[in-house]
């Protein structure tokens, strides 16, 4: 789920994502993080808010949906391999003085 790589001197281009592993589970996530950008109100609850909302502002839909397919593969291999349960991170609360 990451994309190739081509650098030249201080140059370095991001193209297509690898073709690597398993095709059916790379169209599931990538499919998964598609539907999870149709619900912007759900980011902060499933603990995505405001980086998947910053990212949003600058990436185009479908580079955001493979990105975001990156990383719910990354937290399904950490849960699986760990055998725990998701536990999706608090957004970060400031205390007001």
């Amino acid at each position: 789920m990451v994309p190739r790589q081509i650098s030249t001197g201080d140059r370095t281009v991001l193209g297509r994502l690898s073709k690597r592993g398993n095709s059916y589970l790379r169209s599931l996530l990538i499919q998964a993080a598609k539907v999870l950008l149709l619900w912007p109100t759900k980011w902060h609850q499933h603990g995505f808010g405001e980086r998947l909302a910053a990212a949003s502002m600058r990436l185009h839909h479908n580079v955001l949906a493979a990105a975001l397919a990156n990383k719910l593969a990354r937290i399904a291999w950490s849960v699986l391999s760990q055998n725990r349960t998701y536990e999706p991170r608090a957004a970060a609360v400031t205390g007001g003085g």
